[in-house]
Formats: structure tokens, C-alpha cells, sequence
């Protein structure tokens, strides 16, 4: 084999940050203009024997590898012999779900030890997915439970013989909650890059099809897509049946224009002991061996196990089959599906140097056992009995460990109880949530309100809107406006740059009190981000909990196509906990219609889950449209003149106002007419000759209206009374903007963001 070509840099640890941003590769220039010289690549490394010894026994635990070339470079760049550090990382979830089959238990040890033998300079990191169980709902729901399950895994680890001392256990739940700062925003990244669709391709991991769908199991490949570049992993070693959610992470790194990709390892899937099934379950206990069955329970198992002699005819799947999400768990072709052999070839022989006993004929390779047994030479009941001592003599290490050590005793005997008792739902009594109350960060009872997502060109009528549903809470009560920053991002909102989004609410906020600085000194003012990193865990719990509850297609509405981004329902469920965490007696909403599905959604959760919590009432308030064009007229439709931004300079409430839309008698659409008396501070007076009907004062907006349907206001003299409003209210915005210098750099980082996406959209 030719020495592999690793990359002249060496590969680089496999990071996100937390904007998951790709790095910067452009040359610095040193003063003077002259550019500094890039660092010479290090030699490469010969490629050695040894190294081939580790590359090869390495692909043995693959049924796939993507790819072997890049395994090359990866044990070139960070394996045996190497400077690196660390060396090169290996990873695999697993969800704590009940008792282990030997699939898990000894063939997993058995994959673990081939990849991490010493002197290969890897560790192989197993991260204990007990959030990912929590959202599948295993155990009830109930997150004490999936703990014990957890522990108890690692006790069948460690007596079947795995060798942990390059391996390290780590719980999703702590890992997770210690550092969530950097891992929730790395997960909504990712899903802000992923649409509806795409997710829904990922459903096998869980075992639902995509028609059955809750909202936190679209969570699931999300998270663990995130798990890949929050672990540093080089390598995913899972299961054939983690292969989407495991390209889903490849395909990510091109999308964030990340380097390195993490190298897929899938292992084979074992065949269930029952005919036609591909995969062991462990619903059905007769499907697979379990890691502490008895003696008699592996004989009794394997005795009656499916065990053809005779290759089945190919049946061509329909497509409706394989498109309902049911496709092969077998990368290799296979017409005969013989479990017993299956576990005689990737389980007794797995080990180097193993061998398998039949009729007093020892083998040592996998290819003479299958040929004897299909020419007859040894008959189905033979290659069980021999199946059945091979099988017992790697289990019994374990049994004793379950017998002997008093803590693995214990741990058995509460998963055997929680199997007995079924899926019992976990209590509701103690709801997990954010309480930004018993924090003392808002007061019970307040009335909320949620700013808009941000954008590069935050409008004036956003402003309006949002000053609206502040003043439609009650008399007394406190005032609380969220800045959904982190809904933001995993919405794509202004290309999930944080920058820009901080951008925007500076600016938003100085133009609040620009507008109504006697509303806004008694409105609390919170970012959603730092409301959630205040209590990450409870907080995502209750984001997880609610999308049990809800199916995809309740949270998705009728407004959301499979197209569009998957970070929308994400939004949705975080809106619900955000709630949850304000428990407020009322929240002010437009009307729009995200809004309305995302009223109905809490009204429902609150029926249903939170009978013990006060439901907010909704105060829905109607504001009027700003837009300058008539968006539907391309005729009268001028290209950045639709309508006022917040820091539009205030030269622009003229120029924007002698192209808005403005026809004769047309009081259907008059712009003029409805900013003019949106911002008026009183009565409207309108200037003008007398030979023209002299000054006219308005005093409500229906004179004016009726005025102008008759003729009787002309356009000049409406737009140029409006024209003089806006001014007003733009060197107001701007005025707030220039004296806050925080405010002053904002508004030039957004035109400065909004340039270049411009530019990046050509």
C-alpha cells in the first residue's frame, strides 16, 4: 500500500466556536503593507508498519468507513508515534434504556479494545446520552432512572472485559449543563443550518418513522450532531444505524466551512434472533442474548433462535417501503440473514487471534464454519451447542461481576424493577423549568412582552409594535421585554451573526426610549440568552419536555413547509419556556401569524401540562402597517424605500415620504395617512394656502380619511405634514442613537452586516 499524503498543516482538533464561525485564513498584513510569510509545513511522517497495523485493525470495526483516506491522514497527523498531544479522539453515544445485549455489551468492548490498544494514541470517549433517553422517553421520562441505567452500562463494560484505561465516560447532562455556553449555541447553529426535511431523514436513529414524530425527537439528531463537535471527535464509532445523523455532522462541516470532518466508523448491526428481524430489540427480551442472562437463558434463547441453511430468494423493496423509513441496517449484501452465524462471525470470532469449537473441530476463520455448515457438515443444532459454550464462556466474567460486586448487584436488580414497572410516566408534580421569579430577576405576575427576531434593517414599525403590546399590560403591573437573541440564531436571524444581533437590540432599545423614555423606565429589560444561562439545565429540560408533548406537525402549524429551516419549530418550543420561565399573568402579541400558532401552542400546554401554573392571559394587539409601497403594486414599488429603519438618518422621513405610495382618494392604502397619525404627538395640522382650503387641524383619523376620499386633502400638502412628522421622529431615534455611544457603534456594525450580506447575495 502507497504512503498516505497527509495535509501539509496537520489536522486541527475538530472545534466549534460558539458562533460556530469558520476560521480565518487570510495572510495578516505586517505594517508597512508587506504580508507576512505563511509557516512552512512540517515534514511529513513515514508511514510505518506499525501504523498500518493500527489503520487496518482499526477498519476491522467498521462495517463503512468514511473514509479510509482520511483515516490515513488522521493516524498520520495525531496516532501512534506522533507529537500530538492527545491523539486522536473517538466517540459513541449511548442511551441509557434498559438491560444491555451482548451487541452492546461485548461486541462494543470487543470494537473498543481493537481502537484504543496501547500505543495507538487514542482514546475513545463514550458519551452517556442521558438527555438524548429523557427525549426519547425511556424510563418515563424520569432523567434518576436513566442515571441508574446509565451506571449500570459501565458495570457491564467494565466486566466484560473492556480496557478503560483509554477510555473516559462522560453524562450529556453534566457535560452539557457545565458548559452550555458553548454547547447550546453550537447546536443552534446547527440547526439553523438544516431544513425540516433533512432532520426528518435522521428519524431511524430513534426508531419512529417520520410520520410519528414528537417535537423533541427532532431535537435528537440536532443534539447529537452537536455532540460530534462538542467532543472534539475525530472519529464517530456507532452503529450502521447512527449513519445519517452521522453524515448529517460531515454535512455540516461543509455548511460552517469546517475543516476537518469527523471520519465515520459504523459498525455492523446484529441480526434479532427471530426471523426478519435486522436488529436486536430490546422490547422483545427473546431477540437478542442480554449481558447477565443466565446459562440457561442463552441455551434456551439460542436453541429456538432462526438459523437458515438456504440463501432466501432477493426481494426487491417497494418504494413505499423504503421510503417509509425502513430500509436495510445491513451495508453488505446478505441473503441467507443467519443469526447464528452473525454472532459467530462478529462477536466470537471479533476478538484477534479467537476461535469457535463444533464437533471437536476448531476454527479460526469465520468462511470454512459458514461453508460446513451449508454443505451440511454441520447441522443447525451442532453450530448452536457450539454457539451456546462460546457465548456463556464471555458471559460468565459478567454474571460473577453481577453476582459478587454488591453496588453492580444493586444496579441490576433497580433496572430489572424498572423494567417490571413498565414506561410509567414520571410525575408531573415538580415541573422542570427556568424560574426567573424565585431568581429575582422579574417579578410574579408581570406582564411580558417579546421583541422581534433581529434583522439588518430594524423597522420603525417593529418599534411601534412592540411599544403597543407594552402598554396593553395591565395598570400596576410590571413590564418585562424579552430579547429572543439565542430564538435569533437558531432562526437564522441576521445569518446567526451575534454581532448583528446584538447590533440590532441596541439599537432597538435606544429607539424605545427614543420614542416613550417614560414607558420604557419602568420595563425590565432581559436577553434570553442570559435569562437561560442562568439555570441552562432546567431551562432545556423544559424545552425537551415540551416537545414531548407536542407532535411535529402541531408545533410546525399550517404556515411551515418541510422546507423551510427546522430552527423555527426549535424557536417555537423555546418561546413555551421562555413563558414558563416568566410565568407572567399576561403577554402582549400582535396578531401575526407565527404569533397566533405560538399563542394557541402555550394556551394548549398550559391546559394540559401546567395545571398547578397560572396561564397567562394574552393581550393581542392590532397595530397598522408602515410599509411605504404597495408591496403588492411592483409599479409603485421602490427599491429601499418600502419603509423607515430605525437609524434611518432623519434627511430620510422627507425622501422616503415623497416616494411613498399616495393616491388620490385611495384610503385603502395612504401610508402618509397612517404614519402620520402613529407618531403625531396630538392633534395633525396641516399647512397650507388659502386659495387651498387654509390650515385644517385633525383631531381624529377618520376626518382626515374622509377628507382625502373626497379630495378635499390633497397628497402634496398629507405628505408634506407627514413628511415633517417623520422627520421629528426619526432625529429623535437618531439623537438617542449619537448621545449612546454603545448605540452609535451598533448602528454601524449592522450597515456594515447588511453590506456584506449584500454583497454576498450577488
Amino acid at each position: 500500500m502507497s504512503d498516505p499524503q497527509p495535509p501539509t498543516d496537520q489536522l486541527e482538533k475538530m472545534q466549534v466556536t460558539e458562533a460556530a464561525a469558520p476560521a480565518k485564513t487570510e495572510s495578516k498584513k505586517k505594517k508597512g503593507g508587506g504580508k507576512k510569510e505563511k509557516t512552512p509545513p512540517k515534514p511529513e511522517r513515514e508511514w510505518t508498519p506499525e501504523m498500518e497495523t493500527d489503520f487496518q485493525r482499526i477498519l476491522t470495526v467498521g462495517e463503512e468507513c468514511i473514509s479510509p483516506e482520511e483515516l490515513k491522514k488522521l493516524i498520520t497527523a495525531k496516532g501512534r508515534g506522533s507529537e500530538h498531544p492527545v491523539g486522536f479522539n473517538l466517540y459513541d453515544g449511548f442511551e441509557p434504556s434498559g438491560r444491555m445485549h451482548i451487541a452492546q455489551g461485548v461486541f462494543k468492548a470487543m470494537n473498543v479494545n481493537k481502537c484504543t490498544e496501547e500505543g495507538t494514541n487514542s482514546t475513545f470517549t463514550f458519551w452517556v446520552a442521558d438527555w438524548f433517553a429523557l427525549m426519547n422517553d425511556k424510563m418515563g421520562g424520569d432523567l434518576e432512572k436513566i442515571k441508574i441505567v446509565g451506571k449500570y452500562l459501565i458495570e457491564v463494560w467494565k466486566a466484560a472485559g473492556m480496557n478503560l484505561d483509554h477510555v473516559v465516560f462522560k453524562w450529556a447532562s453534566e457535560e452539557i449543563t457545565d458548559k452550555a455556553d458553548i454547547y447550546w449555541p453550537t447546536m443552534l447553529d446547527v440547526a439553523r443550518r438544516f431544513n425540516v426535511t433533512r432532520i426528518k431523514k435522521c428519524c431511524q436513529i430513534m426508531g419512529r418513522l417520520e410520520g410519528n414524530l414528537t417535537s423533541a425527537q427532532v431535537l435528537y439528531p440536532l443534539m447529537q450532531c452537536t455532540d460530534v463537535f462538542f467532543l472534539k471527535a475525530d472519529i464517530c464509532q456507532l452503529g450502521v444505524d447512527q449513519r445519517k445523523v452521522n453524515m448529517l455532522a460531515r454535512e455540516y462541516c461543509d455548511a460552517a466551512k469546517i475543516k476537518n470532518k469527523p471520519i465515520i466508523l459504523s459498525h455492523h448491526m446484529l441480526y434479532g434472533l427471530k426471523a426478519g428481524q435486522e436488529k436486536m430489540s430490546k422490547s422483545d427480551p427473546d431477540s437478542a442474548v442480554f449481558m447477565e442472562d443466565t446459562a440457561a437463558d442463552v441455551e434456551r434463547k439460542i436453541m429456538a433462535a432462526y438459523c437458515p441453511d438456504k440463501e432466501e430468494e432477493v426481494k426487491e423493496e417497494s418504494k413505499e417501503e423504503t421510503d417509509a423509513g425502513k430500509e436495510s441496517m445491513q451495508l453488505t449484501k446478505d441473503t441467507l440473514k443467519n443469526p447464528c452465524l452473525d454472532y459467530i462471525k462478529n462477536i466470537i470470532l471479533c476478538p484477534p487471534g479467537s476461535t469457535f469449537t463444533v464437533n471437536g473441530t476448531t476454527y479460526s476463520e469465520f468462511e470454512p464454519i459458514k461453508a460446513d455448515f451449508l454443505a451440511g457438515k454441520i447441522s443447525g443444532d451442532e453450530l448452536k451447542k457450539g454457539l451456546i459454550d462460546a457465548l456463556n464462556n464471555l458471559l460468565e466474567p459478567v454474571r460473577d461481576h453481577f453476582t459478587n460486586d454488591e453496588n453492580a448487584k444493586d444496579l441490576l436488580e433497580k433496572v430489572k424493577q424498572y423494567k417490571r414497572e413498565g414506561n410509567t410516566k414520571v410525575s408531573e408534580k415538580k415541573i422542570r423549568r427556568l424560574d426567573l421569579v424565585s431568581q429575582g430577576k422579574v417579578d410574579a405576575g408581570c406582564h411580558a412582552v417579546f421583541a422581534p427576531l433581529p434583522s439588518s434593517n430594524p423597522a420603525l414599525e417593529e418599534a411601534l409594535s412592540t411599544l403597543s403590546c407594552l402598554k396593553a399590560g395591565e395598570e400596576g403591573k410590571s413590564k418585562v421585554l424579552m430579547l429572543p437573541d439565542w430564538t435569533g440564531r437558531v432562526c437564522n436571524s441576521c445569518d446567526a451573526d451575534l454581532k448583528a444581533i446584538n447590533a440590532f437590540y441596541t439599537i432597538f432599545i435606544a429607539a424605545l426610549n427614543a420614542l416613550d423614555s417614560d414607558l420604557m423606565k419602568s420595563v425590565v429589560i432581559m436577553k434570553q440568552s442570559d435569562a437561560i444561562l442562568a439555570d441552562p439545565s432546567n431551562y432545556w429540560i423544559s424545552v425537551i419536555n415540551v416537545g414531548r408533548h407536542f407532535s411535529l406537525d402541531d408545533v410546525m402549524g399550517s404556515n411551515m413547509q418541510d422546507s423551510e429551516g427546522v430552527g423555527i419549530v426549535i424557536g417555537r418550543l423555546m418561546k413555551i419556556a421562555d413563558v414558563m420561565g416568566l410565568t407572567p399573568s399576561s403577554i402582549g402579541f400582535t396578531g401575526s401569524e407565527d404569533n397566533t400558532i405560538e399563542k394557541g401552542l402555550i394556551d394548549r400546554y398550559f391546559d394540559e401540562k401546567l395545571e398547578t401554573m397560572s396561564k397567562p392571559s394574552f393581550a393581542v394587539v392590532e397595530t397598522p402597517s408602515l410599509v411605504l409601497q404597495d408591496i403588492e403594486d411592483e409599479a409603485h414599488k421602490t427599491e429601499n424605500y418600502e419603509y423607515f429603519i430605525l437609524d434611518d438618518p432623519k434627511v430620510n422621513g422627507k425622501s422616503k415620504m415623497k416616494k411613498a405610495f399616495c393616491e388620490p382618494g385611495n384610503i385603502e392604502f395612504c401610508p402618509p395617512i397612517v404614519l402620520a397619525n402613529a407618531f403625531a404627538a396630538g392633534d395633525i395640522e396641516i399647512k397650507r394656502s388659502e386659495e387651498n382650503g387654509g390650515d385644517v387641524i385633525y383631531k381624529e383619523q377618520a376626518d382626515m380619511e374622509a377628507d382625502f376620499k373626497s379630495g378635499a386633502l390633497h397628497p402634496g400638502d398629507l405628505k408634506a405634514t407627514a413628511s415633517t412628522i417623520m422627520v421629528g421622529v426619526l432625529d429623535k431615534i437618531a439623537s438617542a442613537i449619537k448621545a449612546d455611544k454603545e448605540a452609535t457603534q451598533a448602528s454601524k456594525a449592522l450597515k456594515a452586516f447588511a453590506k456584506k450580506m449584500a454583497k454576498k447575495k450577488k
